[in-house]
C-alpha cells in the first residue's frame, strides 16, 4: 500500500478551486468522511466533489476519468461519475486533480444486496455491457500502459508474504492453493476486453434499494476480465454468486483466475487496516473467506 501523501486540508482545496474554477468559488467546501484511501475528497455545494489522490499510485485517475467516462456513459445500465473538471498542480500540491458531479447513494453493503438475485444480475449485466464498449479500439487500449492494468501475477510476491503473515487467522494452506491454482489456470485466451478495475463493494452507490451507480474508475482497462469477479467475493452470497456467474457467463479458469484476484485484494488490504479498522477487517475476513470456497 502507497504511504507518501503530500499535505491536504481543507483551506488547500480551497484556494486550488477558487483559484482554477472560480465559477465555483462561491460554493461552500466540506471534508467528506469516511473517504477511500486513494483520495481525500471534498463535497463542494450540492452538486460537485473534489477529488484529491492522496499518493503517486492514483495520479492518473483524473485524467483518465476525464477521458474515458463521458465516452462510458452512454453504454451503461448503471450511472457512473460524471467529470466536471481537472485540477493542476498548484500551492505546492504535485498532482493532477478531479471535480466530480455528486451522485446521489449510499455505498452497498453485503446487508442490502449481498443476497439480491435482482442485484446480481444487474451487476453480470453491468459487466457486460462494460466488456462489449468500444471493441474497435479495445486491442490498443490494451497496449497503453494506463490502460493495461497490471498481470495477476505481479501480486505473487506480496500475496505469498501476506499469506505468511495472516497464517495464524487464516487456512494458509488452502490460501497458498487457491492462489497457486490461479496462477497455474490457462490466461485470457480471447480478444481483450474493458475492465473496471476496482469492482468490489465500495465502489457500488444504492438509491431505494437497488443498485444505481458504479464510482471510482482509476483501475479502468483493458485485458482479463477476471479482475472484477472481486465483486463476487466481496458482495455476494454463495446463491447470488451463483447467479452471477452464470449470467456473465464465466468459464472456469477465468472464475479461478478472478477467485486469485478477490484473494489478493483481500489479504492486501487485511494485511494494510485490519488492525486499525475493524470493519476493514470484517470485510476483508469475508472476501478471503468467500474467495476460498469459491
Amino acid at each position: 500500500m502507497p504511504t507518501e501523501s503530500p499535505a491536504i486540508d481543507t483551506p488547500l482545496v480551497r484556494r486550488l478551486v477558487d483559484a482554477q474554477f472560480p465559477q465555483w468559488a462561491h460554493l461552500p467546501l466540506a471534508l467528506l468522511e469516511p473517504a477511500g484511501s486513494d483520495h481525500v475528497i471534498h463535497r463542494l455545494g450540492d452538486g460537485l466533489t473534489v477529488r484529491l489522490p492522496r499518493h503517486a499510485g492514483a495520479i492518473g485517475q483524473a485524467r483518465k476519468e476525464a477521458e474515458w467516462l463521458p465516452r462510458l456513459a452512454a453504454h451503461l445500465s448503471l450511472a457512473v461519475p460524471e467529470p466536471a473538471g481537472v485540477g493542476e498542480p498548484a500551492f505546492g500540491y504535485p498532482w493532477p486533480w478531479a471535480v466530480t458531479r455528486w451522485l446521489e447513494g449510499e455505498v452497498a453493503t453485503v446487508e442490502t444486496l449481498g443476497d439480491s438475485v435482482t442485484a446480481a444480475g444487474q451487476l453480470a449485466g453491468f459487466l457486460t455491457e462494460l466488456q462489449r464498449f468500444d471493441p474497435g479500439t479495445v486491442a490498443e487500449a490494451a497496449a497503453r500502459d494506463d490502460l493495461a492494468g497490471d498481470p495477476l501475477s505481479g501480486r505473487d510476491a506480496a500475496t505469498r508474504a501476506a499469506i505468511a503473515a495472516t497464517a495464524g487467522v487464516f487456512d494458509a494452506a488452502a490460501m497458498t492453493g487457491v492462489w497457486e491454482a490461479a496462477l497455474a489456470a490457462p490466461a485470457w485466451h480471447r480478444p481483450p476486453v474493458w475492465f473496471h478495475g476496482d469492482f468490489h463493494t465500495g465502489n457500488l452507490l444504492v438509491t431505494g434499494g437497488r443498485l444505481s451507480a458504479v464510482i471510482d474508475f482509476g483501475g479502468f482497462g483493458a485485458g482479463d476480465p477476471a479482475r472484477d469477479l472481486m465483486i463476487a467475493h466481496t458482495l455476494l452470497s454463495p446463491r447470488t454468486r451463483a447467479v452471477f456467474r452464470e449470467s456473465l457467463d464465466v468459464d472456469d479458469a477465468t472464475w479461478l483466475r478472478g477467485r486469485g484476484w478477490s484473494l489478493a485484494a483481500g489479504l492486501s488490504a487485511y494485511t494494510a487496516y485490519a488492525a486499525v479498522n475493524p470493519g476493514v477487517a470484517a470485510a476483508t475476513t469475508r472476501q478471503i473467506l468467500a474467495a476460498l470456497e469459491g
